[in-house]
């Protein structure tokens, strides 16, 4: 079943870079009694995600906050190592957006948003979608039809939801 506006996120562990490696990241912690901004995507370097999708959330970041998004985060089906060096190459972190791992995919799975393309290397990765949460409570969702485009799931179209 794939997570609606209005369901609550279900329960999940990410993970990030920290200071001495990887740390697991409790996501109700992130999302209880705050506004935030969660975009999932196909996977770190690859094409649109970073050429597109990341972009987009660091242009509006600035812009979501004065909307009173507390914080935007990035979820993708990677270890937290690849996480912690696409943060890196693409300024994410410094732009204020967490790059999360779900490395086992548990809760893209969870959420319904989970694909296979064996064709192109991909496999158990997150459709590429953004969700605006309130309190763990989905308030607004878009996901785009086709994991190469980013349109309804960019930060500008999310800026203009909210």
């Amino acid at each position: 079943m794939t997570i609606s506006t209005g369901d609550r996120l279900p329960g999940a562990s990410l993970l990030r870079m920290g200071a001495n490696g990887p740390e697991a990241v409790d996501l109700a912690t992130l999302t209880t009694g705050r506004k935030v901004v969660i975009f999932g995507l196909p996977g770190a370097y690859t094409g649109t995600c970073t050429t597109a999708h990341v972009p987009s959330f660091i242009r509006t970041r600035d812009q979501l906050a004065a909307k009173g998004v507390n914080e935007v985060i990035c979820i993708a089906v990677n270890d937290p190592f690849v996480m912690g060096a696409w943060d890196a190459s693409t300024g994410a972190g410094k732009a204020g957006i967490a790059m999360l791992a779900d490395a086992d995919a548990a809760f893209t799975k969870a959420i319904g948003m989970a694909f296979t393309a064996p064709p192109v290397g991909l496999f158990d990765r997150s459709l590429r979608y953004a969700m605006l949460v309130e309190d763990g409570v989905v308030r607004v969702l878009h996901r785009e039809e086709n994991p190469g485009i980013c349109e309804v799931s960019g930060g500008e179209a999310m800026l203009a939801a909210i």
